[in-house]
């Protein structure tokens, strides 16, 4: 052994005061335990980027005039608030919603004050009659609620009924829950609805503004101060405020010739609710949900927890008719999940010690590389816990993986130490030694393994977000375990490995076998090292056929997972009724009952459709995926001629948007100039075998009533526009005049004509109106009817007029693909001037698609960095990197070429993990190359003795890694694809790039090594330390 090899290190300390590294690794155990029991347990990372939707109601006015003088300022403000990554918005007839969505790492509270500013200062530009813009936030990695509870409506209760007792004796309950951020009620409010008679107002002389002024005086919130004497102070009030539909009805209109004309003459007032947009289903029953969210970075299992006991508590309160229940729980995905993580982590663990056991020959030898497992993990979530990271999806994945890598450099050390034990080494000479001599390796490896991930920290994006606690938690577990691989391992080797003559017999034929598989290995060495330019030249063919093999595998952003569930997208007739689309989602409904598979399904629609879930029996229990079902659920579903239903599955990260693939496409043109190409990308698209279905938001099917006024007739009769507007809006229109109060919450009051004098625009015709001089005429009288089909929703992109077309992918084809086939068409079918951008999942996979394959050359490119330094040479690192990287991702890029998974987000993860675990086995056979070329060996003989002394631990850190990854290749259950695709990666990659570097790496080396030996002998060398010495005590 040379002398720099075997002179004094840092860690001999750990040898001499064996104390220390045991104190320390207890210490991190205990830390560690402490750690992991408060982690959080969320789905994914939480992720700082939000959507802002800014909703303005403008009742009555047309889409048209919406968007004029509604969403044009607002989109105007909207459009400059910084951090903005898109802005787009979709106005319909009196109703303007912008959503503003922001990048990532927005700080959501300052964004949010900024456009709050800027809104106010517009709020003078839109027109009277408009309601104060509302503002909803939702986060992207919880676009959805956590939990939506449920109360059923029973045939004895009406909707307000329900939503009034949520309000008041269910939110506040669960909204006071630990770590909830809030609860809210999709429920419809009550209301004071004041339904008028129009004839009954002709005969008594009454008119829109009598009513309007009627209302606004005689519900008044008497406030009269306080009487105060020396010895006490009252509160004065007055019954001002009318409360009930009597007290309504007996407001005063006026009082002529002593006749008093009261509101209950001209109106039938009753308690009901608001205009029912909306309704709320579980299976065929009505319910109203609530949506609980958790606060973004809790876990959601300890607040699913929490919410099932108040559940339980609140049901003991409630009346006897009406139950509260929980319909969808998104912590069941994750109960699951974590649950097939942990089983996989059980697994890997076992696999894991049976292949150290049966390489070692003797269990008390395993137990080295097996003590480093809780030590590494445990330290790990110690790390987590100081970085305010979570236990997720994604490092758990991390844990899981972390099996497989931290045992390598402990089985290293145990087997250097078992060798000097052989030699006859006393057990703290071994221990000794093998510290020393493998120090220098063992960093290598370690930062070599953990410097791969360094990349993905300074990554920008969903990859970056969702990726930096799993690269993290891998890099911290792998420097724990070469931290203990140089501390408290060598010392543990000496005293439970077996010394010389007192192995056992299981160790003894392990041992043999080992040195009949050096011997042959030997042979290859010398074939590899003799046919050296011809090897190089096959590996440097087989490394070009990775650019070819990358080219043509599938691609998509992330692997299917089945969450037992598929969403809903339902579209209904566009004059539709509520009534009406309720039957259609019944007629839906049954059809997807009778599949055997369905556990329930939940709606929620409105008149012009709506959404649901579809929720099924767990994978293990039905013979599809529900990817695989969404075929025959698309064609189930045609067959419900009253309404369309689009199926698509939940996606597999936290994006947004509702389908596989949804692009827009913006112009300046008009609406009636984009319709013709929108519907020929729809034929196209639909013609292509792509798409399961494919259609597009703008459709001329929107039958509208346009009022022509003739202006001449209004000034021949002295009717101002604006009365005549203000008339009709009060008959017609869900504005609200005024408020009143029921047990401390305040209602609208909504006066609009009786339901049955509006059920048809030529109706409306015969409703008389007030001209100034006081005297009556129909409205007929002004104005004529006109029908024209105009479009379901005014859409805009980035201030632009905008069309979307949205799809689903038929399974077997990959959402990458139908993008790509999107876009030829785009390029075929739009006019210049005519933009293609993306939403949804869409803009993620055009975004992040080939994120980490820059991640993966930037690691390679840290990897050869960190290992000059080490090695103090750019050739080794080099010749290291040649001789193990290339032929693995060669081998990891034919699994993804042959269908076995795709070049997806997870699998781009393991092919930087497989870069990093095939160097370490390169590392330690140069390490060893130039060592022995340093005591004296030539450059070929050197690669020879290294080669072989080292391919016991690589075998043995191979069959670790193998088969510590390999649970994830078999794994079944929530979020196995992910899984899945990252083991196939790996155990494959690891298995072939193994075997390709056991034989090219010596011919690389042959031809590219400096030669030490001359190197040693130039600068001269002091006389080795004899390390079968005794060392002092």
């Amino acid at each position: 052994m040379n002398a720099s090899s075997l002179r004094p290190r840092w860690n001999d300390i750990f040898i001499r005061r064996p104390v220390v590294a045991i104190v320390l690794c207890v210490s991190l155990l205990l830390i560690g335990i402490r750690s992991a029991i408060n982690l959080p347990v969320i789905s994914f990372p939480v992720i700082e980027s939000s959507s802002i939707a800014i909703v303005t109601a403008y009742p009555g006015a047309s889409a048209e005039t919406v968007q004029g003088f509604v969403t044009e300022p607002i989109e105007r403000v909207a459009s400059s608030v910084p951090g903005l990554d898109y802005v787009e918005s979709v106005t319909t007839a009196g109703v303007s919603t912008v959503t503003l969505w922001l990048r990532l790492n927005q700080d959501t509270t300052k964004v949010l004050a900024e456009l709050s500013t800027r809104l106010s200062q517009i709020r003078f530009e839109l027109p009277d009659g408009t309601e104060d813009p509302a503002i909803e936030i939702s986060r992207a990695d919880t676009p959805y609620a956590s939990f939506y509870l449920g109360v059923l409506i029973p045939p004895t209760r009406t909707y307000a009924e329900v939503s009034d007792i949520i309000q008041r004796d269910i939110l506040p309950r669960l909204s006071a829950l630990p770590n909830v951020q809030r609860a809210m009620n999709y429920g419809l409010p009550q209301a004071m609805r004041i339904w008028l008679n129009p004839w009954r107002m002709a005969a008594l002389g009454v008119d829109a503004d009598d009513i309007y002024g009627t209302l606004q005086r005689n519900n008044v919130i008497g406030t009269f101060g306080q009487a105060e004497s020396a010895s006490q102070r009252i509160n004065l009030q007055t019954n001002s405020e009318a409360k009930t539909p009597s007290d309504f009805a007996n407001m005063l209109i006026r009082r002529e010739d002593g006749a008093e004309i009261r509101l209950g003459d001209v109106a039938q007032i009753e308690v009901g609710t608001m205009e029912v947009s909306r309704m709320a289903r579980y299976n065929q029953d009505p319910v109203v949900f609530i949506p609980v969210y958790p606060e973004p970075g809790t876990s959601e299992i300890l607040v699913g927890n929490l919410v099932y006991e108040a559940v339980a508590e609140i049901n003991e309160t409630l009346p006897p008719d009406l139950e509260l229940t929980i319909p969808f729980d998104n912590s069941r995905y994750m109960r699951e999940a974590v649950t097939e993580i942990f089983l996989t982590l059980g697994e890997t663990v076992f696999l894991v010690g049976l292949v150290v056991i049966a390489l070692m020959g003797s269990i008390r030898s395993a137990m080295v590389p097996l003590l480093t497992i809780p030590v590494s993990i445990l330290g790990a979530a110690a790390a987590m816990s100081l970085m305010g990271f979570s236990l997720n999806l994604l490092t758990i994945l991390a844990v899981v993986l972390s099996v497989g890598l931290v045992v390598d450099d402990a089985i290293v050390v145990v087997e250097n130490v078992a060798r000097n034990l052989r030699e006859g080494m006393s057990r703290r000479d071994a221990a000794l030694a093998s510290s020393r001599r493998l120090l220098s390796p063992i960093i290598a490896m370690t930062i070599t393994l953990a410097v791969v991930y360094a990349p993905i920290g300074f990554v920008s994006g969903l990859s970056g977000v969702l990726f930096r606690e799993f690269a993290f938690t891998l890099a911290v577990a792998v420097l724990i375990s070469g931290f203990v691989a140089m501390t408290l391992s060598p010392l543990m080797s000496a005293y439970v490995c077996p010394d010389k003559g007192h192995e056992t017999r299981m160790s003894q034929w392990v041992n043999h076998r080992f040195e009949i598989i050096a011997s042959r290995y030997g042979s290859l060495i010398d074939f590899s090292l003799r046919w050296r330019w011809q090897l190089v030249s096959g590996g440097l063919f087989f490394t070009l056929l990775i650019v070819p093999l990358y080219l043509f595998s599938l691609k998509e952003l992330a692997p299917i997972e089945d969450q037992s569930a598929i969403n809903l997208v339902v579209d209904s007739a566009p004059e539709s009724s509520i009534d009406e689309t309720l039957q259609g989602f019944t007629d839906a409904v049954d059809v997807l009952l009778k599949r055997p598979e369905t556990t329930y399904i939940w709606q929620a629609m409105g008149p012009s459709g709506g959404y649901g879930g579809h929720e099924f029996v767990p994978p293990d229990e039905r013979e599809l995926s529900t990817h695989l079902m969404l075929p025959t659920i698309r064609s189930d579903l045609s067959k419900v001629p009253s309404v369309r239903a689009f199926p698509a599955t939940t996606p597999a990260l936290p994006t947004a948007g509702q389908f596989d693939l949804e692009v827009v496409v913006t112009s300046s043109d008009t609406v009636d100039a984009m319709r013709p190409y929108a519907q020929a990308m729809v034929d196209k698209a639909q013609a292509s075998g792509l798409f399961l279905y494919f259609d597009t938001s703008l459709r001329l099917d929107l039958l509208t009533v346009e009022y022509r006024l003739d202006k001449d007739r209004l000034a021949d009769l002295g009717m101002p526009l604006n009365d005549l507007t203000s008339q009709m809006g009060l008959f017609v229109s869900e504005g609200y005049v005024t408020r009143y109060d029921e047990r401390g919450r305040a209602y609208r009051v909504i006066p609009m004509l009786e339901r049955e004098l509006k059920d048809s625009p030529e109706t409306l015709l015969d409703t008389p109106v007030t001209l100034p001089t006081g005297d009556q005429v129909p409205f007929g009288t002004f104005a004529t009817l006109e029908r024209q089909t105009a479009p379901r929703a005014l859409t805009r992109f980035q201030q632009k007029g905008s069309f979307k077309l949205f799809g689903g992918v038929i399974p077997g084809y990959t959402k990458e693909q139908a993008l790509s086939q999107v876009e030829a068409l785009a390029a075929e079918t739009l006019p210049p001037g005519y933009i293609l951008d993306y939403t949804g999942e869409s803009r993620e996979i055009r975004r992040e698609g080939n994120t980490m394959v820059g991640v993966l050359g930037a690691s390679l490119v840290m990897v050869f960095l960190v290992l000059a330094l080490q090695f103090d040479s750019f050739r080794d690192p080099l010749i290291i990197l040649l001789g193990s990287a290339p032929l693995a991702l060669f081998a990891a890029m034919v699994i993804t070429f042959t269908g076995f998974t795709t070049i997806n987000i997870y699998s781009q993860v393991g092919l930087i993990t497989l870069v990093g675990l095939i160097s370490k086995n390169a590392i330690l056979i140069v390490e060893f190359a130039n060592q022995a070329q340093m005591e004296g060996l030539s450059k070929l003989d050197a690669i020879r003795a290294g080669s072989m002394n080292r391919l016991r631990p690589v075998l043995m850190t191979t069959g670790a890694t193998v088969f510590g990854h390999f649970p994830l290749v078999l794994v079944e259950g929530a979020g196995a694809e992910a899984r899945n695709s990252i083991g196939f990666i790996l155990v494959i990659g690891m298995l072939i790039g193994t075997l390709f570097t056991l034989v090219l790496l010596p011919a690389i080396y042959a031809l590219l090594a400096s030669d030490h030996q001359s190197a040693e002998q130039a600068t001269g060398s002091a006389p080795a330390e004899d390390s079968t010495q005794p060392i002092p005590a």
